[in-house]
């Protein structure tokens, strides 16, 4: 009697085996060739999402498929553990941030060893814990002796009800979070890092190192962060000096329009903008509009339907060139992630700066004339000309073109003494002060004498102290934490007062896949002859919204690790090899009718559990796909899902469904529909095992095996080299599964009629079949491999090869043209001659057709492929 497919009974009883034998930790001492391979780590939250299932998924196919070709795999695990939802926990739940954190680890670290994700537990590593965390304060000690990190103040989203700072996400509508109280925008003292210093290494890495490896929509908008350009520094004289700032200093690609500025504008970010209206009547009305602009979205500041909105200071600057006395406005279509944040306005010749001038009254002056001869006159624009065209009202450089001009006027500021040529980077220096509880303390003591004085060395890590109180109001608690405020100074021993911001979190996920290499390491933050040995990592994967920060900062941090010397230059300046970003996974939402007809969307959690088609009695339409989020209501539980069908079943689904790449939809039938497929194949196992078991291998070239033994002898063979190439070159594995499928079909309708050389194809069917499968489910093969008497575990058995002989086809499809266009097609022998196609093609019923009455003047034959005729 068949066996029936039990998952409960199979997957915990593998489980146990590869932790028992430690399949998949990693062999320090193999001389095999390496692989790493890394998944982007999780913030503990407490409960795995079917975003991580199929992340993890997906790397755990890759780790095992390089397993099995001879591979010394490292595939690491670890925790993003450091962040603020701990301390939303602590505030709510009166639980310790660390209490909350290590308790959501273990109960990850549970649900993930249940999806059989084949992990070395041994590199665990916890961001949170100061094994870890005391290394980062040593970078950044070590930083700050070598002129890489600094200090100056910056804008802030702060709340005054909390007394804190916000993060961008926190900030609603210009409220905060919890109260819905207005935010305002102050300025405090950070610590940041030169990310600037290394603009340009980081933007050649992508053109030497990741073009071809990483996906192209990510390093366009690396590129665009890092944002390269060439232009001129132009320095603009305040009439009257402010606070001892004498220049507004601009960076453009467009010294041929600087004749033609009528005004300047200032982000509001920028240093200078509330000081220069600082004591005049203009003053209230800047601050007011500086306040109002810093609370809306950037991204939309910066688009071009955006409504450009601006406020005079009441200063004055000089241009340069001319002498014009120039009015200086805040403008909120202006930011600070480009240039200076100070943009010399030529409302003539920018289309931003036309709507700005036009709304303002603001001259407008023309300083290029079009190529074609034709008279602009500023009265009569509707828009800003922006070709090509000839200098005029530009002194001595009237009359050249614009291009030239270029070049002409940016080595005449040179000369001057007022800018030149210079490049500009889009990116800015990381700032990485936060104004949080639940992080890693910056190693910073501040004396009166003394100043800012970095911890010693040998008195690192400094500890985040457990025995604080979680309010929402009042700040950090460590900035009420008296006994850790209060220490002495290192330098004097005077008294002195920590640092009580901690770094970004980013900081944590900027190095951790160095740590992996060595996660016990004590003697440094990385043993340099492991990093040697591993990195960099050969697949890592993760999500597109990672494209830009945590990515550049990783890029970043790794090249300031190696140039503090803790690895060799021998290592590759970038982190990551490789890189795939996975697509998210939705859900089609749904809806019920309101009186007018109109649709409206619910979550999940208000559907009736007794009757998933009704809410409220209403009936239910599915419609919108919506990411599947916990403020949605419409996650699905994978542990529900593997409790139902089994782990493999989910694993497969996710891998199923969709490319990688892509997002997926998730649709609960799409599971089940993968449960039956794996039923089948175990059934299908299950009545063929013991001839499988006892058959031998089939080691012939198929030339004596008749029809049906040859088919599947083929098949096999054309399935391991598919099933390959979608791994190995696609990571298409919706295709990979579904060419298995295409093998199993045919293994079932196989009859081997007792003959012993069908019986040995069937048998290297079968276990081709299995092995193809083991990577995408791992628990159900591992006992089908036994079940047909494999030897060893199917995890470690090698990569099945193809035959190329099998390859050959017996016929090929000849396509038949007449004068260039398709007539008909016709299946030949693969070695069919090419005196054998002409006639063949010449003798088909709808090429005579179209050749009747012609005169045949040319035939060519392209082997394997085609037969076009030339008549007319």
């Amino acid at each position: 009697m068949t066996k029936k497919y039990t998952p409960k009974d199979i997957e915990p009883k593998w489980q146990s085996y590869w932790e028992k034998e430690r399949t998949f930790y990693t062999d320090h001492s193999s001389d095999k060739p390496k692989f790493y391979m890394l998944e982007m780590f999780p913030y503990p939250s407490g409960r795995l999402h079917m975003g991580h299932v199929r992340n993890y998924s997906i790397g755990d196919v890759v780790a095992r498929y390089k397993k099995k070709c001879g591979f010394n795999v490292m595939h690491p695990f670890g925790w993003d553990a450091f962040g603020l939802p701990a301390e939303n926990a602590a505030i709510e739940r009166g639980i310790h941030p660390s209490t909350w954190t290590y308790s959501n680890i273990k109960d990850m670290r549970g649900q993930l060893q249940k999806l059989g994700l084949g992990y070395d537990w041994d590199k665990e590593i916890a961001t949170c814990h100061p094994d870890y965390y005391k290394w980062e304060q040593l970078v950044f000690v070590r930083a700050l002796e070598k002129g890489l990190v600094y200090r100056k103040k910056a804008l802030v989203n702060w709340s005054e009800k909390m007394q804190t700072v916000l993060a961008n996400e926190q900030v609603i509508d210009g409220c905060d979070y919890r109260y819905g109280l207005p935010v305002v925008q102050k300025e405090l003292t950070q610590w940041f890092f030169k990310t600037t210093a290394y603009a340009e290494d980081l933007l050649e890495g992508i053109n030497n190192e990741l073009e071809g490896n990483w996906p192209d929509r990510v390093l366009l908008e690396q590129r665009a962060r890092i944002g390269k350009s060439h232009g001129a520094q132009v320095d603009f004289k305040l009439e009257t000096p402010v606070d001892d700032e004498t220049l507004i200093s601009v960076f453009t690609t467009r010294p041929d329009t600087l004749y033609g500025v009528t005004f300047m504008s200032l982000a509001p970010e920028h240093p200078m903008a509330q000081k220069l209206a600082k004591g005049t009547s203009e003053e209230k009305a800047v601050n007011d509009f500086i306040q109002k602009v810093l609370m809306e979205d950037k991204h939309k500041r910066g688009a071009d339907d955006y409504e450009k909105e601006g406020v005079f200071t009441g200063k004055h600057c000089i241009n340069p060139v001319n002498g014009d006395k120039i009015p200086v406005y805040i403008a909120n279509f202006v930011l600070m992630d480009y240039g200076t944040g100070a943009v010399m306005a030529v409302p003539a010749h920018d289309q931003r700066d036309f709507e700005f001038a036009k709304k303002y009254d603001i001259p407008i002056k023309i300083v290029i004339s079009p190529k074609d001869g034709t008279k602009l006159n500023p009265e009569d624009m509707t828009e800003a000309f922006t070709g090509a065209g000839f200098e005029v009202n530009s002194g001595e450089f009237d009359n050249v073109s614009n291009d030239e001009a270029k070049e002409a006027i940016a080595s005449h500021l040179e000369r001057t003494g007022v800018g030149g040529k210079t490049v500009n980077y889009r990116i800015r220096d990381w700032c990485v002060s936060r104004q949080r509880y639940w992080g890693a303390p910056i190693p910073i003591i501040y004396c009166e004498k003394c100043g800012a004085v970095p911890v010693p060395e040998n008195q690192l890590p400094v500890l985040l102290p457990e025995d604080v109180e979680f309010k929402a109001e009042g700040g950090s608690p460590l900035a009420r934490n008296e006994e850790f405020i209060n220490t002495e100074c290192p330098k004097c021993g005077g008294s002195a007062r920590r640092e009580t911001d901690t770094f970004d979190t980013f900081m944590e996920s900027s190095w951790y896949q160095l740590r992996y290499a060595s996660p016990r390491y004590e003697e440094a933050p990385l043993d340099g002859k492991e990093v040697e040995k591993w990195l960099p990592v050969d697949q890592y994967i993760g999500g597109i919204e990672h494209a830009v920060g945590h990515l550049m900062y990783s890029r970043f941090y790794h090249r300031l690790m190696q140039d503090l010397g803790f690895f060799p230059k021998t290592v590759s300046s970038e982190p990551f090899k490789k890189l795939l970003t996975q697509g998210m996974v939705c859900k089609e939402a749904k809806y019920t009718l309101d009186a007018n007809g109109q649709p409206v969307w619910h979550s999940d959690d208000k559907i009736d559990d007794n009757n998933l088609s009704l809410i409220n009695g209403e009936k239910v339409t599915t419609g919108r796909v919506e990411k599947m989020s916990k403020s949605k209501h419409n996650g699905v539980d994978p542990e529900k899902i593997m409790e139902q069908y089994g782990v493999d079943s989910a694993r497969m689904f996710v891998l199923f469904a969709s490319p990688p790449e892509n997002d997926l939809v998730w649709k609960e039938e799409g599971v089940e529909g993968v449960h039956r497929y794996l039923s089948r194949v175990w059934n299908m196992v299950q009545t063929r095992k013991d001839d499988v078991a006892a058959a031998k291998t089939y080691s012939g070239n198929g030339e004596d095996l008749a029809d049906d033994a040859a088919e599947l002898w083929k098949l096999t063979h054309q399935t391991i080299k598919k099933v390959t190439g979608d791994i190995h070159d696609k990571f298409h594995f919706n295709t990979a599964i579904a060419r298995c499928m295409e093998l199993m079909n045919a293994i079932s309708k196989f009859n081997h009629e007792n003959i012993d050389v069908n019986k040995s194809v069937q048998k290297d069917a079968v276990a081709s079949l299995v092995n193809l499968l083991s990577p995408f489910a791992p628990h159900v093969c591992e006992e089908m491999w036994t079940l047909i008497g494999e030897q060893g575990d199917v995890c470690n058995a090698p990569w099945p090869t193809f035959d190329e002989r099998a390859l050959k086809e017996n016929t090929v499809t000849i396509a038949l043209q007449v004068m260039g266009k398709l007539r008909g097609k016709m299946d030949v022998p693969a070695d069919c001659s090419k005196q054998d196609l002409e006639k063949l093609a010449l003798e088909h019923e709808n090429v005579k057709k179209h050749i009747e009455g012609k005169t045949v003047r040319k035939i060519i034959v392209v082997p394997g492929k085609l037969v076009n005729i030339v008549a007319n």
